[in-house]
């Protein structure tokens, strides 16, 4: 039986500038015509590119559920972000007890990018930054009785008390002997969900909140 273990999150916070000072995330930000606060509202597939000049960031997931991970809850996480904002100071926070061996594997267009505990700092983001990242995340509870559910959330682009949109890519490669069953939430405009034989994908183009989770079984259940 496997262990239920608490899902793992992954938060992407832009840091502001000392108090008085002309950040330039805050000029990044000007022109917003509305801040989200947090609810969740999927956008339409053409907001991920609204200007040649100015790409929301993309979060890539590769996700492997092995054999071992039905019994520990623990799965292989690849991750790769893309038109980071540039900004002074971002993080990517990981629930604290949900992430292991977490470790950088690629940075480009960023001053200085460093693991510290359940979190990447970066310092200095340049614009067309990217940064890649490695971990095992405990984010699969269940047993084979009673399913598995894979959740993972909350996706988010936040700065000060604002969400802004962004778009996560989420492939699920499931190298162990289950099915998929559902998603939560279900696909809909701005979420979409592709089946194929020994993979799930998902891509979500949105501002606020996105928690997602996805059920599985056994084969011959």
């Amino acid at each position: 039986m496997c262990c239920r273990a608490s899902k793992a999150a992954l938060l992407l916070f832009l840091l502001p500038a000392p108090a008085g000072a002309s950040s330039e995330e805050e000029l990044f930000f000007k022109g917003t015509s509305q801040v989200n606060d947090g609810e969740l509202r999927f956008l339409p597939p053409e907001s991920a590119d609204p200007a040649p000049d100015r790409p929301i960031h993309r979060q890539q997931n590769r996700i492997t559920i092995t054999r071992a991970s039905l019994e520990s809850g623990w799965i292989r996480l690849e991750q790769c972000h893309s038109h980071l904002d540039p900004v002074p100071s971002l993080q990517i926070v990981f629930r604290e007890g949900g992430v292991r061996a977490l470790r950088l594997t690629r940075s480009e267009n960023i001053e200085r990018a460093w693991v510290a505990g359940p979190t990447v700092q970066m310092v200095n983001v340049a614009p067309s930054a990217q940064l890649c990242l490695e971990a095992e995340t405990r984010a699969l509870t269940g047993d084979a009785s009673s399913g598995y559910r894979l959740n993972n959330g909350p996706f988010m682009r936040r700065f000060l008390d604002g969400y802004y949109p962004m778009r996560v890519s989420q492939e699920v490669i499931l190298a162990a002997p289950i099915r998929f069953l559902d998603i939560t939430p279900p696909p809909q405009p701005g979420f979409r969900l592709e089946l194929s034989p020994g993979r799930v994908r998902f891509d979500a183009v949105f501002e606020g909140e996105l928690r997602t989770s996805m059920g599985f079984a056994a084969p011959d259940q």
